[in-house]
């Protein structure tokens, strides 16, 4: 379902001030952890962790490629493109979009939001009649 198509995304989650070390620019490479999610469809949300919906413990930021890929072993390697990037209120913010294969992963849009100072992070991602939040902390490599 969605849940494939969120995984796609990369999300991440709220553990803290993991500082991006004053030297986070957009072009260092990062990782990101993920954690805590809220999944939402029509009338009925979730809280539960990242797991939960299919996303990735760990992913990782690649400016120079413009992607942003999974990070974990055994399972097969999952890479978003970054469509758009802009710096707003110290915060630096990815976008882009996936599409899906079939209706069982559905195709989303999803913006990424890392606070330039603390690493903190929140992704949303929208597809037809669902959306998740996402919370979590990067760090550079």
């Amino acid at each position: 379902m969605i849940r494939t198509a969120i995984s796609a995304l990369l999300a991440s989650t709220a553990v803290g001030n993991i500082a991006l070390a004053g030297d986070f620019d957009g072009e260092k490479p990062l990782v990101c952890s993920s954690i805590q999610a809220i999944e939402c469809a029509i009338g009925d949300c979730s809280l539960g962790l990242a797991e939960d919906i299919d996303a990735p413990q760990f992913f990782r930021i690649d400016f120079n490629a413009g992607t942003i890929e999974t990070i974990a072993q055994g399972e097969h390697k999952r890479i978003s493109k970054i469509k758009h990037r802009d710096t707003l209120q110290g915060k630096f913010v990815l976008q882009g979009a996936e599409d899906g294969d079939d209706m069982d992963n559905p195709g989303v849009a999803w913006s990424l939001a890392i606070d330039s100072e603390s690493g903190n992070m929140v992704l949303t991602a929208s597809g037809d009649e669902v959306g998740f939040i996402m919370f979590g902390a990067c760090t550079t490599l």
